[in-house]
């Protein structure tokens, strides 16, 4: 069955409007045809009760020996008078030892009946309403028997030829008209579907076309789209075009998202290996250096195992780093605890004055302590790395704030405000993302691999926080909201 029913949705439809066609224009033709046949068999029953009637006047009181010829070609001479009975009907008076009767022949005469038909008359029964019955030789009569009160039975029939042929005719015109009306509308609705179906086959081309774009690397960019005409979310096909259209853009942002993610990936780790490659050549230098240095020139062996070891622990750092950004980047719980954020931004800004004695230091605390729930050390990096950050990137003298205040019943707010010259424009929007460093030439001069910020804002998301800065000469501000 699957095989005969079409595949595409232009054969369904018109195969779904062919078929109620169908079904209709046979429903329609089949009450017709039963509604003339019923008028017909009205006409005729009506036609058998008036020949019956005549045929009882005037053979009703009358019975004399069957006919010696029982069969005639021809209308041949008659046997009795027709009495205004049309051609084609038969009339039969019988009783248990006579039959008197014929059939109307065109000329008017009765011609007798043969034998065969005497015998089907005879076994029409007595009734109130007529009968069909096949006569030999003559065809198809509606037939009707009465039986009188002398005992004398009277049958009378009218042929029913005509009005098969009328109903036959019906019939095939019915036919010839249903196959021309469902094939006309097959063709047409075929065309009607095709057309209709127009936009549907062009936002399939659209897909088509953007499934064959070599979407798996590099930058997608802006991929085609269903055009506007197509997208009016009031009609079906409007429907599909639009949400194809939306598909499209989330697939555009997911690949773009992507790109930009491989592009991070490579940057991060050439700038780690750029990094960890630093340190590594300057321990190296200073290990070649110490095996050349002769074994009683303490001093100069003393030195270099100094620079040895400092180098170690800066590299020790980044790794450290590295790896709790990807411990964060894995989604890795942290601690839950209350953390007094008030003595965590007193202690943090403590730290700093010892480290920068050369920058004004100042605390902006309520009157109340300040409490959140967090990992504790994670929240002190936090705050260290912000107030190390305004300490490199600012000259000396320059006045840096530290505030913890509540944000209403659910939030905390810390900040760290300087005065200093504020980031470059252009490093503003991307001043959290990872190795993100103001210096291109990567000189060490203000110290640092550009992972402080990063960690910042990795922290404070997995604390379910958010990090903002607002940076102008003179006025630069770093704001972390966290949920209490």
């Amino acid at each position: 069955m699957s095989r005969l029913w079409p595949s595409t949705l232009t054969g369904r439809l018109v195969a779904t409007l062919v078929g109620f066609l169908l079904v209709s224009t046979a429903l329609l033709a089949t009450v017709t045809t039963l509604s003339v046949a019923h008028n017909l068999s009205s006409n005729l029953d009506s036609k058998v009760d008036s020949t019956l009637g005549r045929a009882i006047s005037f053979r009703g009181g009358q019975t004399s020996p069957p006919p010696d010829g029982h069969t005639h070609d021809g209308d041949g001479p008659p046997s009795s008078d027709s009495r205004g009975q049309e051609p084609g009907t038969v009339s039969l008076a019988y009783d248990d030892t006579t039959a008197i009767g014929g059939v109307v022949g065109s000329s008017g005469g009765i011609r007798p009946f043969s034998t065969r038909v005497l015998t089907a008359l005879r076994h029409v029964p007595v009734g109130e309403h007529p009968d069909s019955v096949l006569l030999p030789a003559l065809g198809h009569y509606r037939v009707k028997a009465v039986q009188l009160p002398n005992g004398v039975v009277v049958v009378a029939g009218v042929p029913t030829r005509e009005s098969d042929a009328l109903l036959a005719k019906l019939i095939g015109w019915e036919v010839l008209l249903g196959l021309v009306v469902v094939g006309s509308a097959g063709a047409a609705g075929r065309v009607v579907v095709r057309r209709q179906l127009a936009p549907l086959r062009q936002v399939a081309a659209t897909a088509h076309e953007v499934a064959a774009m070599p979407l798996e690397s590099g930058e997608i960019g802006e991929t085609i789209r269903v055009p506007d005409g197509l997208t009016d979310e009031q009609t079906e096909v409007g429907l599909v075009g639009s949400a194809l259209n939306t598909m499209l853009a989330h697939v555009e942002s997911a690949l773009d998202a992507r790109h930009r993610s491989e592009l991070q990936v490579r940057q991060f780790v050439a700038d780690a290996s750029h990094e960890l490659r630093t340190p590594l050549a300057t321990i190296q230098g200073y290990a070649e250096l110490t095996r050349r240095t002769a074994p009683g020139d303490a001093e100069a062996l003393g030195a270099a195992m100094a620079k040895v070891e400092g180098e170690a622990h800066r590299m020790a750092g980044l790794v450290e780093d590295l790896l709790l950004l990807a411990r964060l980047d894995a989604g890795r719980p942290l601690e839950r605890a209350e953390v007094d954020a008030t003595r965590l931004v007193l202690e943090a800004v403590a730290d700093a004055r010892v480290v920068g004695p050369d920058h004004k230091w100042n605390l902006d605390l309520a009157d109340e302590p300040v409490s959140v729930t967090g990992d504790e050390q994670r929240l002190h990096q936090v705050l260290t790395n912000l107030l190390a950050n305004a300490r490199r990137h600012t000259p000396p003298r320059t006045t840096v704030t530290a505030a913890a205040r509540p944000d209403g019943d659910d939030h905390v707010v810390l900040t760290v405000h300087d005065d200093g010259p504020g980031l470059p424009p252009d490093l503003v929007g991307r001043a959290f993302e990872r190795f993100t460093r103001g210096d291109s030439a990567r000189t060490r001069a203000t110290g640092g691999a550009g992972l402080g910020l990063s960690l910042v804002h990795a922290i404070t998301a997995a604390h379910g926080g958010t990090v903002a800065v607002d940076s102008r000469p003179g006025d630069t501000t770093f704001t972390v909201r966290l949920p209490r």
